[in-house]
């Protein structure tokens, strides 16, 4: 079974999925308060939609270990040819 490689180090800038999570809920908190300006609106919402894209790929990328990580335990239970334990009748 491979082992998965392992990923290169996020950029120091580059926030883990639960911080951009609790960002994003802070942005949702302010547009919904109003009282801010349009451009202060407008970039609340420009860096929530960065995060979420941002969110969205790390999200990927876990979906994509996880059903790695699965795939190689599924393998690592299929019995191999001739194995003692198996009886005759029995198929893979």
């Amino acid at each position: 079974m491979p082992t998965p490689k392992p990923k290169a180090p996020k950029s120091p800038e580059e926030p883990d999925f639960d911080t951009r999570l609790a960002r994003l809920e802070a942005l949702v908190g302010e547009l919904e308060e109003g009282g801010l300006g349009l451009e202060s609106a407008i970039e609340r919402y420009r860096e929530g939609v960065s995060l979420l894209a941002g969110a969205r790929d790390q999200l990927a990328g876990y979906r994509k270990q996880v059903e790695e990580l699965t795939r190689g335990a599924q393998d690592a239970l299929k019995p191999y040819p001739g194995d003692p334990d198996l009886s005759e009748g029995d198929s893979a």
